[in-house]
């Protein structure tokens, strides 16, 4: 199934990525639906990803550029449909901004390296997390590198 996609993805203002690519770079290096989430700010559609229910150990990674963002002892089960973590790697992993798209407000996640669109983070949900945050990610947006313990 496609993932759905708004119509093209605002530049962020006042931050300039550390992987800069352009879109013919962008739609070589990723599938057709990598791409559609990871630069068109698409979702994948709820329960197709291949991260929402794992439990291997290792640091989740930007699909797009490699970054580090997101380990799994902060991930969590949400029961949402998409892997969700309570907290980023780092505080600088990750670039937060405000999403009105789908006739609604939210916080858009990015990857702070690429600008890539991950996802959603949401708050007071009352999940038992120590930050109350859901980070929402789209599974395609990551890549699970297994800590080397567990391979």
């Amino acid at each position: 199934m496609s993932p759905a996609y708004r119509i093209g993805m605002d530049p962020v203002k006042g931050v300039t990525p550390k992987v800069v690519k352009s879109d013919a770079q962008w739609r070589e290096q990723l599938t057709p639906q990598e791409y559609a989430v990871l630069r068109r700010a698409g979702t994948e559609p709820p329960g197709t990803g291949e991260y929402e229910h794992t439990k291997t150990p290792g640091v989740y990674e930007c699909r797009a550029c490699g970054a580090e963002l997101f380990r799994s002892d902060h991930k969590f089960e949400s029961h949402c449909g998409w892997p969700s973590f309570f907290t980023p790697l780092a505080g600088d992993a990750v670039l937060l901004r405000e999403d009105r798209s789908m006739f609604s407000k939210r916080v858009e996640v990015l990857c702070a390296t690429c600008h890539s669109h991950l996802g959603h983070v949401f708050e007071g949900e009352g999940y038992p997390t120590p930050t109350d945050q859901r980070y929402c990610i789209n599974a395609i947006s990551l890549r699970l590198v297994p800590d080397e313990a567990a391979s």
